[in-house]
C-alpha cells in the first residue's frame, strides 16, 4: 500500500457516522449483537463495563430514547431495537413500541451494571439468558471492536484487536510533513466521499443545536453574548453540536478518533473559517485533511479514551487546518498545534455530558490564539513547561502526560462521579 493509499484508508477508517455518543452506542451496539446471538429477548440481561466507559455513558442522552440517560438506558435502547448491522447508527431502528419496553425495563431494574475490571480503557462484556441459552459479546479497544461472541458457552467468533487501532492502515506514517504533502497533493475525487459528509453532518446538527433548547445551548448563548464574529462563530458551531449530541440530538456526526464531538471540533471551525476567507471548495477541503490527520496523528497514541480531553488534540487539528488556510506551511501549522498544547493540555475529560460543549469552546478559542500567534512567527519554546524542542517531542510529551500522569486521575474522576 502506498503513502496516499494509506492515509486515504485511515481516513476511511475513522471518520464514519454515528449517531449520539459513541461510548453509549458502543453499549447498544454489543447489546444488540448480544440479542441477536440469544435469538430471543432474555429474561436476564448484564453490561459490564470498563471504568472510562462508564464515566462516558454514565451522564450522556442516549438518542432515539426521548431524554433517556445511562448505561442501562443504551442497552437496553439496543436490546429492544437496535440493529448490531448498522454499526455505531446501531439505534436508528428502535421505534416508539421499543422506547415503551426499553422504558418499562428500565423501570424493572431489569438491566444489570457491574464494573469490569480491566486495564483497557474501553472494554464492555453484555451477557443475556433465556431459559437454557445464553449469549455473551465482548467489545475492547474501539468502540466497534467485538471481540468475541459466545452462544451457550461456546465461542463462535474471536478477532484479536491490536493496539495500533486498526490493522487495515499503518498510523506510524503519520507526521507533519507527511500530512502536508498529502493534504497539497492528494487527488481530491478520492476524499470527497469522505470529507463532504463530515461537511454535511456536523454543520446540520451544530445548525439544530443554536436553534433548539439542548443542555445549556452553550453555542448559542457564545454568538448571543460576544456577535457574529468569524472566531466566535467557530467556537460556536462545535459547541452547539456537541449541546445537542450530548442531550439526544438524533442527527448523525462524522466522528474523528472515535469522538462524535472531536470530529465536530475538528471540522466545523475550518469550514467557518474556510468561508469566511472565501478560500474555495477545494480549499477547504485539503484543510480539513490536515485538520482530520492532525488530531489523528496525536489521538493515535493518547488512546481513545483517557483523563485528557480529547477537544483539546481535535482543536489543536482545527487550529493546523485553520493555519493551512491562512497560507501557513510546515513550521506554521507544528507551531500553531505546539502554541496549543502548550495552553490547555491541562483540561481534564470527566465523561460524556452538556459541559463538553463548553470546554470544545474553551479549546477551540486556545486553538484560534495558537494560530494567530504562530502566523506572526511566534511560538512557545522548548523548556516552556511541556513544550520540546521539535513537535514530535512535545506530542509525545502530551501523551506521556495522557496515559501515565492522568491514570491516578481518572481513576479520582470515575470515583468523584459515582459518589452519591
Amino acid at each position: 500500500m502506498g503513502m496516499y493509499e494509506n492515509i486515504i484508508a485511515i481516513l476511511k477508517s475513522e471518520l464514519v457516522p454515528a449517531l449520539g455518543c459513541t461510548e453509549p452506542i458502543a453499549i447498544a451496539l454489543a447489546s444488540a449483537k448480544a440479542r441477536e446471538v440469544l435469538g430471543a429477548r432474555p429474561d436476564e440481561m448484564q453490561v459490564a463495563c470498563s471504568s472510562n466507559i462508564i464515566k462516558n455513558a454514565k451522564s450522556v442522552v442516549v438518542p432515539m430514547t426521548k431524554n433517556l440517560k445511562g448505561i442501562e438506558a443504551a442497552a437496553l435502547a439496543g436490546m429492544t431495537g437496535g440493529d448490531a448491522g448498522r454499526s455505531l447508527e446501531v439505534l436508528t431502528t428502535v421505534t416508539e413500541e421499543d422506547l415503551a419496553e426499553t422504558k418499562r425495563l428500565l423501570a424493572e431494574g431489569f438491566c444489570k451494571t457491574v464494573l469490569l475490571d480491566s486495564s483497557e480503557k474501553l472494554h464492555l462484556i453484555v451477557r443475556m439468558k433465556k431459559g437454557e441459552d445464553s449469549s455473551l459479546v465482548e467489545l475492547v479497544k474501539t468502540h466497534t471492536g467485538i471481540t468475541r461472541i459466545e452462544k451457550n458457552g461456546k465461542t463462535v467468533y474471536q478477532k484479536q484487536i491490536e493496539d495500533g487501532e486498526t490493522q487495515s492502515a499503518d498510523y506510524s506514517v503519520l507526521n507533519v510533513a507527511s500530512i502536508l504533502d498529502f493534504a497539497d497533493h492528494v487527488d481530491l475525487e478520492l476524499v470527497r466521499p469522505i470529507l463532504e459528509p463530515q461537511i454535511e453532518c456536523n454543520t446540520k446538527i451544530a445548525r439544530e443545536g443554536l436553534k433548539h433548547k439542548y443542555g445549556v445551548n452553550v453555542g448559542s448563548v457564545l454568538l448571543d453574548v460576544y456577535g457574529d464574529d468569524v472566531k466566535i462563530r467557530a467556537k460556536a458551531m462545535p459547541a452547539a453540536g456537541s449541546d445537542a449530541r450530548m442531550n439526544g440530538c438524533e442527527l448523525p456526526v462524522i466522528i474523528n478518533s472515535g469522538s462524535g464531538n472531536q470530529g465536530m471540533t475538528v471540522s466545523l471551525p475550518v469550514i467557518e473559517f474556510g468561508n469566511m476567507l472565501d478560500a474555495g471548495e477545494e480549499k477547504i477541503l485539503r484543510a480539513l485533511c490536515i485538520s482530520n490527520l492532525m488530531a489523528i496523528y496525536q489521538k493515535s497514541e493518547i488512546g481513545r479514551l483517557s483523563a485528557y480531553c480529547g477537544a483539546v488534540s481535535a482543536a489543536a487539528g482545527a487550529g493546523a487546518g485553520i493555519t493551512y488556510l491562512y497560507g501557513g506551511r510546515e513550521e506554521q501549522i507544528s507551531q500553531t498545534i505546539v502554541n496549543t498544547l502548550a495552553n490547555v493540555s491541562g483540561i481534564v475529560c470527566d465523561g460524556a455530558k452538556s459541559s463538553c460543549a463548553a470546554k470544545i469552546a474553551s479549546a477551540v478559542d486556545a486553538a484560534i490564539v495558537a494560530t494567530m500567534i504562530s502566523l506572526k512567527g511566534k511560538c512557545f519554546l522548548s523548556g516552556d513547561g511541556i513544550v520540546k524542542d521539535t513537535i514530535q517531542k512535545t506530542i509525545d510529551g502530551v501523551v506521556t502526560l495522557a496515559k501515565e500522569g492522568m491514570k491516578e486521575t481518572d481513576e479520582v474522576i470515575v470515583k468523584i462521579m459515582l459518589e452519591k
